[in-house]
């Protein structure tokens, strides 16, 4: 027997966090090179959206210092990132100035930056960007893709990276 959720609750911003981190999610970098700079971010909040247009999406935070300037880059680069990418993950979530040492990457003559290994790499565009509270939902347009299965997803899981298992 389930009990009925009360309504009307202090919804603070620690309770939804903890809420949310129950759902597992992939994690992808967002990366273009913009003004000889490569920059990027990685982003947890990653979704397939459309076939046709081809369209993917992913929040970013209002208060990020990173996607100002990577919304000016003409293409960006976005990769699904595998399990054995968890040190990339955290350099792209750290000081900007490090986020891509050590990082093998291959940039478009558009600009996208990809990671090397990812297990799906997608060229894209920005469809469109939603206000959507203190985050910013951005649509993408796919114009290239390519898939790898070789390794399994890097997974983001109770404010942590986690591993898939077989279920049994």
């Amino acid at each position: 027997m389930s009990t009925a959720l009360t309504t009307n609750q202090d919804l603070d911003p620690v309770r939804l966090r903890e809420a949310f981190g129950v759902f597992p999610s992939g994690v992808v970098a967002v990366a273009a090179e913009v003004d000889g700079a490569l920059t990027g971010l990685a982003a947890s909040s990653f979704t397939s959206v459309s076939l046709d247009p081809p369209l993917v999406s992913f929040s970013v935070a209002n208060t990020s210092k990173t996607w100002p300037d990577l919304r000016r880059a003409d293409h960006l680069g976005l990769t699904v990132l595998a399990e054995h990418h968890g040190d990339v993950c955290r350099r792209l979530a750290g000081p900007v100035e490090h986020r891509f040492d050590d990082v093998e990457v291959t940039v478009s003559p558009e600009g996208a930056v990809l990671l090397a290994d990812g297990l799906a790499r997608f060229d894209c565009t920005i469809h469109d960007e939603v206000e959507a509270g203190d985050h910013t939902l951005v649509l993408l347009e796919l114009h290239a893709v390519d898939h790898a299965d070789t390794a399994q997803p890097l997974v983001f899981h109770r404010s942590g990276f986690g591993r898939l298992t077989a279920a049994g």
